[in-house]
């Protein structure tokens, strides 16, 4: 996937009916695995009480516990959603491709540490991210610069250090939060810098890229700048138009994270979680399982201090911004899913190696 093709293929032009077929399959799917989730979420519910004969007091809490969960997920996200699609409209009327290309490097590894920078800069979670790496991509952003930002901007951004920060104060577990994502997140976008965008990208978000990128290399004579309130007009639809499209994935994402959690019992998880390996595993499941918002996360991360090693906690710290239930399911709007599962293997096993690495070497 990520090898420089010897010859650039020529465009395929796809007839309205594979594009029909297409957008039905993808359909289908989205049907099949909002059902899927919601008969597992039934299952959550309703297992204990079949293999132990409870009664329905016990159906109605269980019901109500995967409900609490839910809602907890998703209200928490919604704000960071919201906050990230504005982000995006305005970054949709307020900036074009000539701004991008004057102000960050085309050259690969300079362009995955921008991106890794970027991520320091704004105050988006890996919720509100998501929508704004999108519109950028739209702008004819380089792919590497991008996955370096939607990587590295949920655990380093100014909320999440400052969050950070009051949790552990400024010690290793602060500057190793930092360090670790901000490195994971600009390796793998660097190696994300050898695909093709049409590779990595949805074909809708691939052809706003390609769209951008030759504007550049063909540009129009501009035409008289609309007023500024039309322009914040336009800004709001667009922000309007990235919220209600990002919002069935977070609603999935966040009922996949709820039956989860209704499922696998923290208790079992944290039962097992003592060893320099052991415990790295556990709390990257667990970072997985919880979607925990990364502006917050570091107060639950403090939670687990006494139980678990240091490295364990960094990696629940750099993995779960990264990448949990909710967010994976995000991607799907931007990224195939074959991307998306780099996405997820990537950053986990850099996230486990740094914890290991840092229980066995220094604060084991």
């Amino acid at each position: 996937m990520l090898a420089d093709p010897p010859h650039s293929a020529p465009a395929v032009e796809v007839s309205p009916t594979a594009r029909t077929k297409t957008e039905q399959g993808r359909r289908w799917l989205r049907w099949s695995l909002l059902i899927g989730l919601s008969l597992l979420a039934l299952a959550s519910i309703f297992y204990d009480a079949l293999t132990t004969g409870a009664g329905l007091t016990y159906l109605l809490q269980r019901g109500q516990t995967f409900v609490t969960i839910f809602l907890g997920i998703f209200i928490e996200a919604v704000p960071f959603l919201l906050a990230g699609s504005i982000v995006s409209g305005l970054i949709g009327v307020f900036v074009d491709q000539a701004w991008l290309d004057r102000f960050l490097p085309r050259q690969p590894l300079l362009g995955s540490l921008a991106g890794g920078c970027m991520g320091i800069i704004f105050p988006v979670c890996e919720c509100g991210v998501v929508p704004v790496v999108r519109r950028l991509y739209g702008k004819g952003l380089p792919i590497s610069t991008g996955i370096a930002f939607l990587l590295a901007a949920p655990a380093i951004n100014p909320v999440a250090i400052f969050s950070t920060y009051m949790a552990f104060g400024f010690g290793p577990v602060f500057w190793g939060r930092i360090v670790f994502s901000f490195i994971i997140a600009t390796s793998i976008a660097y190696i994300f810098s050898r695909a093709e965008p049409a590779e990595v990208l949805l074909p809708a978000v691939n052809a706003s890229h390609h769209d951008a990128c030759c504007a550049v290399h063909e540009p129009k004579p501009p035409g008289p700048t609309p007023p500024m309130n039309e322009r914040m007009n336009q800004a709001m639809r667009l922000a309007g138009d990235d919220f209600f499209d990002m919002a069935r994935y977070l609603i999935v994402g966040s009922l996949l994270a709820a039956t989860a959690q209704t499922l696998i019992p923290q208790s079992l998880l944290l039962s097992v979680g003592q060893g320099p390996v052991i415990s790295v595993l556990v709390l990257v499941v667990l970072a997985f399982v919880l979607s925990i918002c990364s502006t917050v996360d570091a107060f639950l991360a403090r939670a687990f201090a006494t139980s678990f090693t240091t490295g364990s906690i960094l990696s629940f710290l750099v993995f779960g911004p990264m990448v949990d239930i909710k967010s994976t399911i995000m991607f799907l709007g931007v990224f195939k899913r074959r991307t998306v599962g780099y996405l997820i293997l990537l950053p986990l096993v850099l996230s486990i190696l740094a914890g290991v690495w840092w229980n066995l070497n220094l604060f084991f």
